[in-house]
């Protein structure tokens, strides 16, 4: 491991950098599948159903799937976990704050549905005690139902669709600096991981603490910066629907495919204490979210200070547990 003969300062500091590639890397990811895509043809809508679905939670998918063959369950098991909480408390609190959060009902009936679902998916693997390989592929065959479902769904509404169509296809010499951009991203995505992962569990080490509730903090916020920071973007814009189906598309992403591919490559043993406890935040924090979001078809401010206010409370008791 990289990081044995470093000392604390170091190690932060590596961490640090380590996120920046992640984060660095996976918007590269993304910006070269998506060209590489619509050279060869692709429609828009299928692009964003998948490359660009995917390409967002690459950071949560390396650190977990890397996290997983370091042996250390509690990172790879709280990244998720730790994510998809604060996807929900923290960044939908600090974006509603700024500006309420409107949904509509249609995609609300869809998306909800398929959130919550995978919210008990994840609650049930995680309470089983190990995620071994068939659920793995279960919980990736469920985000592939749901994609197929997705852009059927879409593609019988063209409003909705953006009446958007495949653009023409381009020659392979033109395809090819955009494969290799692709390819630089994965490149600086999985170095970024080794970085983190490896100073998370040093860092675990130093301060006495496991390397759970490091998954559940440093890593899982660290990783969900790119999400953090497209939704104030678009609240900031005016684009609540995208801020809002951004988070619960990320986090139906994490949950069947993040989960899904790390148990589907390595089984991983849950830790005990998300077990007994984390795990239920989340789905205390999904169902509160669900709640929120039908009332009125849109989360208040009021309502985002709750959610801020929760999750300051949840970091609070890891860090006093600690």
């Amino acid at each position: 491991m990289i990081f044995r003969a470093k000392g604390l300062r170091v190690t932060i500091i590596l961490i640090a950098v380590g996120l920046v590639l992640l984060t660095l890397g996976g918007e590269i990811l993304v910006r070269g599948s998506v060209r590489t895509a619509e050279a060869f043809g692709v429609s828009p809508l299928l692009i964003g159903l998948t490359l660009v679905g995917f390409g967002t939670s690459t950071p949560e998918l390396v650190t977990s799937v890397m996290a997983a063959f370091r042996d250390a369950p509690g990172i790879a098991i709280g990244n998720v976990v730790g994510s998809n909480t604060a996807n929900i408390l923290l960044i939908l609190g600090v974006t509603a704050m700024m500006a309420p959060l409107a949904v509509r009902p249609k995609a609300f009936r869809r998306d909800a549905f398929v959130l919550a679902a995978s919210t008990v998916a994840c609650v049930a693997a995680v309470m089983a005690g190990e995620l071994q390989r068939w659920m793995g592929f279960a919980l990736i065959a469920g985000l592939g139902a749901y994609m197929v479902f997705a852009y059927l769904n879409e593609r019988t509404n063209p409003a909705e669709a953006g009446g958007e169509s495949p653009a023409p296809r381009q020659p392979l010499r033109a395809v090819l600096p955009h494969v290799l951009l692709a390819v630089g991203g994965i490149v600086l995505t999985i170095f970024g991981a080794r970085l983190l992962v490896d100073g998370a569990i040093v860092l675990a080490e130093s301060l006495g603490v496991s390397d759970t509730v490091i998954g559940l903090t440093i890593v899982a916020v660290g990783t969900s910066l790119p999400e953090l920071v497209a939704c104030v973007i678009a609240a900031w814009r005016g684009h609540s629907d995208v801020a809002l189906g951004n988070v619960i598309g990320s986090n139906i992403y994490n949950t069947l495919g993040i989960l899904g591919v790390t148990a589907a490559i390595r089984p991983v043993t849950v830790p005990p204490e998300v077990a007994a406890f984390d795990i239920w935040i989340l789905a205390a924090a999904t169902a509160l979210l669900l709640v929120f979001l039908r009332t009125r078809w849109r989360l208040e401010r009021w309502e985002s200070g709750v959610l801020m206010v929760g999750y300051c409370s949840y970091i609070a008791y890891l860090v006093a547990g600690a």
